[in-house]
């Protein structure tokens, strides 16, 4: 019996709706798929995923970091490690898609390498990991800063809402926390990770193409500004007068705005905002934000915080407004091998797939993989590219498409592997 990559694709799309009823909602359609780390919805998935794995011939293990780890091994004993995943774990109400899509899509491959009897050079290992997004705990990237050996304990401590420690919620889920630090891979054993994601943008869309290449992971840098003025009677003190701190925030919200459109691969938002006194008779006093900027050129984004910051102060200063400062966040960009998107590249070539380069504005787990080896990632079209939401929604031709990418992709790191 062989496998088509029509069939491959149908195969992934089934898997996907029912992995989207491991969920804490009612009704998925709906309500999307709320799934945390470390609960009932978290195991019920990982016992169906592992039952998948075991069909397809993988040897399948959890570690103590709660990631789901299928291996498909290669016929060479002695052979390194090509790992493929993503994120099982959802933001509330979430798609089916987001980090879901990225252990299906391996997965759908496996099948159609295992069906087809293609043996490689090289094991594969696709894993679920156990908590990207951090909706219980706040503390991300947990299962892959396991894998890439930078967990740090200290992430034990972290509680959810009823006051559960990470570590507590781990050891109940069957992990064992004193030997987290010997699940981490060993660069050496490692050929790369590559993982696929929805693209959670329009790019792709817009320009009628089922993948895309990523060159890299965003840089992330946060602030927080409190623009402080004077309180006043709001009736009585004139115009010309006034110390107005929304107006001052206003203004930053504005520049902040002003520098992302006008310079080219850098986004930013000022995302949170909070005034006082807040009275609707009052003139407020303090207006404190929340300041966001991202790029995948990291000198860009600190020439970009060095002009805006410069024009706050210009620009408070004007209105005789002051201002306090503080930088409560930085995340360095994390640039996909060169090697790997050359490969790609050509494996969408391979696929008569239009190669397309992007990088991703959001973070992934390859963000805590790229301590440990070479990353890349694929990015596959979602409509109107919408994520974190009921709404996300994919074709099926593009799983297909997908799964053929991928097919090229190890198929070019074989040829590779066996001319090194």
């Amino acid at each position: 019996m062989t496998l088509s990559l029509d069939q491959a694709g149908q195969q992934a799309w089934d898997w996907l709706e029912d992995a989207a009823r491991f969920s804490e909602t009612r009704n998925v359609e709906k309500e999307g798929v709320t799934r945390r780390c470390a609960t009932p919805e978290h195991r019920a998935l990982l016992d169906q995923l592992a039952a998948w794995m075991k069909g397809l011939g993988m040897h399948v293990r959890m570690d103590n970091g709660a990631n789901l780890i299928g291996r498909y091994p290669s016929s060479q004993d002695d052979a390194r490690t090509l790992l493929l995943g993503s994120h099982q774990d959802t933001v509330p109400n979430g798609g089916k898609y987001d980090g879901m899509m990225g252990v299906i899509l391996p997965l759908a491959l496996i099948s159609y390498l295992h069906e087809n009897a293609i043996d490689l050079p090289f094991h594969i290992d696709v894993v679920a990991f156990s908590d990207e997004e951090g909706t219980r705990f706040s503390s991300t990237l947990l299962g892959s800063k396991v894998l890439a050996g930078t967990f740090e304990p200290g992430m034990l401590e972290a509680r959810d809402g009823q006051g559960v420690t990470l570590g507590k919620a781990l050891a109940d889920f069957g992990c064992d926390i004193e030997r987290i630090d010997a699940d981490r891979y060993l660069p050496d054993d490692v050929i790369a990770f590559i993982e696929t994601h929805i693209e959670q943008g329009p790019q792709l869309e817009q320009a009628g193409l089922a993948v895309g290449v990523v060159s890299a992971i965003t840089g992330i840098e946060r602030h927080e500004v409190t623009v402080k003025g004077m309180a006043g009677h709001a009736g009585t003190v004139p115009m010309h007068m006034r110390q107005d701190a929304l107006v001052g925030a206003a203004e930053v919200i504005m520049l902040v705005d002003r520098l992302c459109k006008d310079t080219d691969e850098l986004v930013g938002v000022v995302g949170k905002i909070e005034n006082a006194p807040n009275g609707v008779n009052v003139i407020p006093q303090t207006t404190t934000l929340s300041i966001e900027l991202r790029s995948p050129d990291d000198s860009l984004r600190r020439q970009a915080r060095a002009q805006l910051f410069s024009q706050i102060n210009t620009s408070l200063e004007a209105l005789n407004l002051g201002f306090d400062h503080c930088q409560t966040y930085e995340q360095p960009a994390a640039h996909c091998s060169k090697r790997l998107i050359d490969t790609m590249h050509s494996a969408l070539q391979d696929a008569r797939i239009e190669p397309r380069v992007l990088f991703s504005g959001a973070g992934h787990d390859a963000l805590a993989m790229a301590d440990l080896c070479d990353i890349g990632m694929l990015f596959v079209r979602c409509r109107g590219g919408i994520s974190h939401h009921p709404d996300e929604a994919i074709k099926l031709e593009d799983l297909s498409a997908a799964i053929e990418v991928l097919t090229n992709t190890c198929q070019r790191l074989a040829q590779h592997h066996h001319t090194s």
